[in-house]
């Protein structure tokens, strides 16, 4: 089969399975392989995260806290994204997103073979996935997903619709698992996101890749052992070193066999799982420093130049009200509750100051301990499939507070900004080319 490759690691042999998520030919297969090959181990491209979250489990150690802590906010949200788009071409195919590893699960449990979960924990991947996007891309990749949904509702609503469900389902498709096909939408991705596309592939393959070779050494361990204890007519001599069916996405297969092959190439694992450290010098700290520099110059300015104190109330008036106003709008634009747009407007002109806190976060808070949000509703919030579902769910309220309560204060901050040097009758060029020339300094 196109799709299976095969490796020897440690005189074990590793069956590779590149699927498509979605693709009921990609079921089928799995399906066919494990019974053919009759496998020791089963391993699947799912961390226990994945795994639960498959299986309709619910994570009673989620928190409203982390979820609106850093960027967090506008992580779910694309996370939201890709997981409805990935569900919406399942629903085409007649086919749940994950059907290829729950396959292999079912089957492992029906014939009594052991499974493993290799893949990175979920949290860690999106984490580093997000942390080495740069902010443009973040953006970019927020608005084409955005993008893809409103055409994937026109396409449902369009004439060529039936033309396009026939294409989906006459195997045209089934070429995603092709190898050229597969090459050519890393490129692209790569292209968009060399970093982005490190973490959520190459650091995975790296990942899966140590993982099935130390199950590898595990029965092959065995194995040995049997050796010693059993008589040879116990053992054949084609298994006794052991075999592993692993089902991993198209997009992996090429990059984990190369590990396998050269395994002295795998970067140190331990490396892989740790949690991003934050930037200090991120885009956000960049602009929110710059602001209290430009607001200390200011201060100083003013009293040394004998500007008028009420001529500064004014201006500092003026920073306090277009900053929360339009925080507070951000909440109101998201259907906050009243009490959650005070908070917003009461912190956002000092918050747009400091590059460690946000008014989204504070909202956000607020706005969770009036709705109560549930893990249940973190689960409802990624099967929702219309907007409605999810305006009505309570997490989703939530993040959607504290995300348009950043970009209210964000958008605040820069009309706010040039406000404040109106007032105070400040040369704006002049400011522009002193922080300009400050900046190439210190580059």
């Amino acid at each position: 089969m196109e799709s299976v490759r095969k490796v020897s690691v440690n005189g074990v042999e590793i069956i590779l399975v590149g699927t498509g998520h979605i693709l009921e030919k990609s079921v089928r297969e799995v399906e066919e392989v494990i019974e053919r090959e009759n496998p020791d181990i089963i391993a699947v491209e799912l961390c226990e995260h994945r795994y639960r979250a498959l299986k309709g489990e619910i994570y009673e150690d989620f928190s409203v806290k982390d979820a609106l802590s850093g960027g967090n906010p506008f992580l779910l949200l694309t996370q939201w994204l890709l997981a409805y788009i990935q569900r919406r071409m399942g629903s085409e195919l007649g086919v749940e997103p994950g059907a290829d590893m729950m396959a292999a699960i079912e089957k492992a449990e029906k014939k009594g073979i052991p499974f493993a979960l290799v893949d990175r924990p979920i949290q860690i991947t999106m984490q580093r996935f997000w942390n080495k996007m740069r902010f443009f891309e973040k953006v970019k990749m927020l608005f084409s997903l955005i993008s893809a949904i409103f055409s994937m509702r026109k396409l449902k609503n369009d004439e060529d619709h039936k033309n396009s469900s026939r294409m989906l389902t006459d195997g045209s498709l089934d070429k995603l698992t092709d190898e050229d096909v597969v090459t050519q939408l890393l490129m692209e991705f790569r292209k968009f996101s060399p970093g982005a596309a490190a973490a959520l592939l190459d650091e995975r393959d790296a990942y899966i890749a140590a993982k099935l070779i130390s199950l590898a050494k595990s029965l092959k361990s065995i194995a040995s052992t049997a050796h010693q204890t059993s008589s040879p007519a116990s053992l054949t001599d084609d298994r006794s070193s052991g075999k592993i069916v692993a089902v991993v996405g198209a997009g992996h297969r090429e990059g984990i066999l190369k590990y396998l092959r050269n395994p002295h190439t795998l970067p140190d694992i331990s490396e892989l799982c740790r949690l991003p450290a934050k930037k200090m010098f991120s885009l956000n700290f960049l602009l929110g420093a710059g602001l209290i520099s430009v607001a200390l110059l200011l201060v100083i300015g003013c009293i040394f130049s004998g500007v008028p104190v009420h001529t500064f109330l004014t201006a500092l008036f003026w920073w306090f009200l277009i900053n929360g106003s339009l925080s507070c709008a951000g909440v109101m634009i998201a259907r906050g509750h009243p009490l959650s747009g005070v908070v917003a407007f009461a912190v956002a002109w000092l918050t747009s100051l400091n590059p460690l806190i946000a008014a989204g976060w504070f909202a956000g808070i607020e706005e969770a301990k009036i709705r109560k949000p549930s893990a249940e509703d973190l689960k409802k919030m990624f099967k929702a499939e219309k907007f409605s579902d999810l305006m009505s769910n309570k997490m989703f309220r939530v993040i959607l507070v504290a995300a348009l309560a950043n970009i209210g204060s964000m958008i605040g901050s820069f009309i706010g900004f040039f406000v404040v040097l109106n007032v105070l009758n400040v040369d704006i060029h002049h400011v522009f080319n002193q922080i300009f020339n400050t900046i190439l300094h210190l580059i």
